[in-house]
């Protein structure tokens, strides 16, 4: 099987999150040579056990440490901390024999395959990602004024995000990025999905967010904008991936959305998994 690679960056604070993630790829999407790579800082407490756990699913777990000092030049605060380069100098720190890659966030469940989207053409452009229902032909330009960046098709999301890593090498520059930052750091509302849209968005090809990226706080506007049709019944067979965007994440107790007792089965599956470890 060709190897199909996924990315992610995340401390030990969201382990268990992943964990879900993955049993919901492992149970809706087809089988395929699973490789996870997770960028961190330094070694995560859980690494061992999240080899495991992928081990269990027939998947390989490949921690990436970046190291204390890899961005000591870079800007760096509260606002801006160094995880906001992680995607966007991926390229720099994954194995230089992969040509590419798909990062997920770790507040989304996968409902249907992702090899079409994994293996779908990219030509020379460096990414794929999803602008989101919600976003208005206002907000839109609103970005686009803020960010100057008129050649974009749109603003897009970077919670699903598939990577040419090939063309990344040779375009994405490091020093560009550290610069715009400095050069722009009292408009950017998130960073690194503001430098992405900025810098790189023209060469940004758009996915349909009801099937790659589907905003969970927005059932109503999606049934709206298919006229109907974009119900319960069509999101379950044809949604690749939910996204509990926002503050209100499905793992907390006190979650009502429309899909958490969804999120809480997969939840709990990955729990009897990491169970069955012990």
């Amino acid at each position: 099987m060709t190897p199909l690679n996924l990315l992610f960056t995340l401390d030990d604070r969201y382990v268990d999150h992943l964990k879900t993630v993955l049993i919901s790829l492992f149970n809706n999407s087809e089988k395929a040579d699973y490789q996870v790579y997770l960028l961190q800082k330094e070694a995560l407490e859980a690494n061992e056990a999240l080899g495991a756990f992928c081990q269990q699913l027939g998947m390989t777990y490949h921690p990436i440490i970046i190291g204390e000092n890899a961005f000591e030049k870079a800007p760096v605060s509260n606002r801006y901390p160094e995880t906001i380069y992680y995607r966007l100098l991926a390229q720099k720190y994954l194995p230089e024999n992969l040509d590419r890659i798909l990062y997920l966030d770790v507040d989304l469940l996968c409902i249907n395959n992702i090899l079409p989207l994994y293996n779908m053409e990219m030509g020379n452009h460096l990414y794929a990602a999803a602008s989101h229902v919600n976003d208005s032909s206002v907000a839109d330009l609103v970005n686009k004024l803020r960010l100057h960046n008129f050649e974009a098709e749109s603003y897009f999301n970077t919670g699903v995000l598939l990577i040419n890593l090939e063309a990344c090498r040779r375009v994405v520059d490091e020093e560009a990025i550290l610069d715009y930052i400095n050069q722009n750091a009292q408009t950017l509302i998130l960073p690194d999905q503001d430098v992405l849209n900025a810098l790189y968005g023209h060469r940004t090809i758009l996915l349909p967010d009801q099937i790659y990226n589907f905003d969970t706080r927005y059932s109503v506007l999606y049934k709206a904008r298919g006229r109907g049709d974009w119900d319960l019944d069509w999101v379950m067979a044809n949604t690749v991936f939910l996204h509990f965007c926002g503050k209100d994440k499905p793992w907390n107790p006190a979650y009502k959305g429309r899909y958490a007792a969804l999120y809480k089965h997969y939840q709990h599956k990955a729990a009897v998994i990491e169970k069955d470890q012990t």
